[in-house]
């Protein structure tokens, strides 16, 4: 079992005004497109934009 303070989770909640853009059936289909998990494409997209906004 993993040392407690290893295990980092982040949930992310997706407001209504940005459901209709369909976000979750989006990320499933690139997810199966892909090969990867939601999570992996998730943490990914996290890190290139934290790149790219960091340079500034």
């Amino acid at each position: 079992m993993p040392a407690k303070d290893a295990v980092k989770t982040l949930s992310i909640y997706i407001p209504k005004s940005k459901m209709d853009k369909k976000p979750v059936a989006r990320l499933e289909k690139l997810s199966r497109d892909r090969d990867r998990s939601i999570n992996y494409l998730v943490v990914e997209a996290i890190l290139e934009y934290l790149d790219r906004h960091e340079k500034k």
